[in-house]
C-alpha cells in the first residue's frame, strides 16, 4: 500500500499558507468562506426583522380617522398641488406609474396617497409598492395602514387581481436617489416590467408625474460604486448607497434612518389613462410603449419645471 511521503515542517507550513490564501485568509484575516457565511447570517437576521407589509395591513378605519389631519398638514407643509385625478378610472384595477423623488422619505408617495383617498374615498382599495427596507423605517410604519406594501410580483398581482389601484415606481431606488440637479428628469433606469404587468393583467396605465421631491434634501450621488463595493446589491437588493446633505444628519450616507424633508412645494399630475392594446395593437412593442410613456411624462415634467420659479418655493 502506498504511503504519503513525509514532509518537513517548512513544507507543511508553506502548504498551510497556500491553503489559507486560497480561502481568503491573509495575515490573520478570516477565510472568505467564513466571511460569506457571516454575511448571509446577518442578511437573514435583518430580512427576518423587515415587515412583510402585505395587502391585509391596509386599514380603511385608520385612514378615515387620520386623513383630514394628514392632508391638512401635507397641504400646508408641502403646499401640495395635485391635479388630474379625474383621469384615473373611477373603478376597477388600474396601474399608476410614477417618477420617484425624495430619497427614502418620499413625500410624493405620501402626498399622492392622501390625495387619492380624499378624492376617491377610503373604501376604494389603493396600494403603493415600496422597498422592504423603507417599510422597516419606524417613522414610516403608519404608511402600511395606508396601503404601502413590499415591492414584489406577488403583491402587485394580488393587488390588481383584487380590483385595486396600484402605484408603482419603475425607477425605484435608482431614480429616487438621483442628484438634485437631475430632478427634472424621468429616469426608470431601463426598467419596463410595468408594461408587461399591465398587459398581463389587461389594466390601463395612468402616468403620474411629480416635481419637488428632489428638493427636500440636497442629493449628491447615487453611490452605485460604493454599493457594489459593500455588496449591498447581493445582500439587500440595493444597487445604490446614496449620499446627500439632509436634516438632521448633515452629510447623510445611505439614508437608512431617513431624514427630515425640507418644505419644498410638491406638484403632481395624473395624466390620461393609456389602454395599451387599444393604442398600440393586440401585440404591442414593449419598447414603443415605454418610449411613449416616458415621453409623455417627460413633456409634462418639463412643463412643470418651466413654471417653477425657484427651488423649494415653487
Amino acid at each position: 500500500m502506498a504511503t504519503e511521503p513525509t514532509r518537513t515542517r517548512d513544507e507543511i507550513s508553506a502548504a498551510a499558507a497556500r491553503s489559507a490564501r486560497s480561502n481568503g485568509a491573509v495575515d490573520g484575516a478570516p477565510p472568505a468562506g467564513i466571511v460569506a457565511q457571516l454575511g448571509r447570517a446577518v442578511t437573514q437576521q435583518l430580512q427576518a426583522r423587515i415587515p412583510r407589509a402585505d395587502l391585509d395591513e391596509r386599514d380603511p378605519d385608520y385612514i378615515r380617522d387620520t386623513l383630514p389631519g394628514m392632508w391638512l398638514l401635507a397641504s400646508f407643509y408641502f403646499r401640495a398641488d395635485v391635479k388630474g385625478l379625474e383621469n384615473i378610472p373611477a373603478e376597477g384595477p388600474v396601474l399608476l406609474v410614477g417618477n420617484h423623488s425624495g430619497g427614502n422619505v418620499t413625500p410624493d408617495t405620501l402626498v399622492f396617497t392622501l390625495a387619492f383617498n380624499t378624492y376617491f374615498g377610503v373604501e376604494r382599495r389603493f396600494y403603493q409598492l415600496a422597498h422592504n427596507l423603507v417599510l422597516a423605517m419606524p417613522a414610516l410604519a403608519s404608511l402600511r395602514k395606508y396601503g404601502t406594501v413590499a415591492a414584489s410580483a406577488a403583491n402587485a398581482n394580488k393587488a390588481l387581481d383584487s380590483g385595486a389601484a396600484l402605484l408603482v415606481y419603475p425607477g425605484g431606488d435608482y431614480e429616487v436617489h438621483r442628484p438634485t440637479w437631475e430632478s427634472g428628469r424621468v429616469d426608470f433606469g431601463g426598467r419596463k416590467g410595468y408594461i408587461r404587468l399591465a398587459l398581463e393583467k389587461n389594466v390601463p396605465i395612468v402616468p403620474l408625474v411629480s416635481l419637488g421631491g428632489q428638493e427636500t434634501a440636497l442629493f449628491l450621488s447615487r453611490g452605485e460604486r460604493l454599493a457594489r463595493l459593500l455588496r449591498l446589491d447581493k445582500l439587500f437588493r440595493l444597487k445604490v448607497l446614496p449620499i446627500s446633505i439632509a436634516i438632521p444628519w448633515g452629510l447623510n450616507v445611505g439614508d437608512m434612518l431617513g431624514h427630515w424633508p425640507l418644505p419644498a412645494k410638491l406638484q403632481m399630475r395624473a395624466l390620461p389613462a393609456i389602454h395599451i392594446r387599444d393604442q398600440f395593437g393586440r401585440n404591442p412593442d414593449i419598447d414603443e410603449v415605454n418610449e411613449y410613456v416616458l415621453g409623455t411624462m417627460q413633456a409634462t415634467l418639463d412643463s412643470l419645471a418651466e413654471e417653477r420659479r425657484f427651488p423649494l418655493i415653487g
